[in-house]
């Protein structure tokens, strides 16, 4: 698949502080909403797949049908074959992708499913348009994406308040829209859906063991990532101030009392016949 359309720039990039993150994402934590309308027969197509871990999971929900997980970085989809390998599933398969543009027949899949994609690309309602156009009638278009805006934490910190507001500039900068969450049904409306679930759920992180993680992650991210690098090259901050901010991070995960929320919104779009 050569075909490239996307404007907007991956944010986080794949640095391990950023995988961390993606590999403890599951089925069962990143696609509730979905499981209940799978059936053992399904096509699966998983855009954005990263390393893989919910496409592995969704091949063991439909052991009679087939998932594909694509993804634009070519070099995350060697880990999201060994992920797959490593658990055994073989009814799964990966290739290079632009959500804008994908090299699929119309009415291809039973299910089309992206997970913390739209917040990144360049033309969210050309993804959707684009999912649709793949999907059989009757089956699904299913999206889940977090909402920065909506994230809340305790205690308050002024550190903190700085790594949101420096996450939406140079995410924006990136050409994406890190307020996704919200916005999933209208775009949704704008592709042409007339059938669309919209819910929400969230991720919570509280124990020691939690904030630990989830701090450490962040804090290695402002810093290290490549993330890190588009915020310095973008103007959005110096070097000083984003070792302030992973400090912020590294201070909240020390809190007993730290407490952090994770909205995101979720569309499940059925397809008319």
């Amino acid at each position: 698949m050569s075909r490239s359309q996307e404007t907007a720039v991956y944010t986080h990039g794949h640095h391990e502080s950023v995988l961390r993150s993606h590999t403890w994402r599951t089925a069962a934590n990143s696609a509730g909403y979905l499981l209940g309308s799978l059936k053992p027969h399904m096509r699966i197509l998983d855009i954005g797949c990263g390393p893989g871990t919910i496409t592995a999971d969704l091949a063991a929900l439909v052991p009679d049908g087939h998932v594909t997980g694509v993804d634009r970085a070519p070099e995350i989809l060697d880990r999201a074959r060994a992920t797959a390998a490593g658990r055994g599933v073989t009814n799964i398969d990966f290739a290079v992708a632009d959500v804008h543009a994908l090299e699929y027949p119309d009415d291809t899949f039973c299910v089309v499913h992206a997970h913390q994609v739209l917040q990144h690309v360049g033309d969210p309602v050309r993804a959707l348009r684009e999912m649709r156009r793949v999907t059989r009638p009757n089956g699904f278009v299913a999206v889940r994406d977090s909402d920065y805006g909506a994230m809340t934490w305790f205690p308050a910190s002024a550190g903190m308040t700085d790594w949101l507001e420096l996450y939406g500039r140079v995410a924006r900068g990136n050409g994406g829209e890190p307020d996704a969450g919200r916005r999933l049904k209208a775009w949704a409306l704008e592709a042409g859906f007339a059938d669309v679930t919209a819910t929400s759920s969230t991720w919570t992180f509280s124990t020691g063991e939690e904030r630990a993680w989830w701090s450490g992650l962040w804090a290695e991210r402002t810093v290290a990532s490549e993330y890190a690098a588009r915020a310095v090259a973008g103007g959005h901050a110096t070097e000083a101030e984003l070792r302030a901010v992973a400090a912020a991070w590294r201070e909240w995960g020390e809190r007993p009392e730290g407490w952090f929320s994770v909205l995101h919104g979720e569309i499940l779009c059925r397809k008319e016949v």
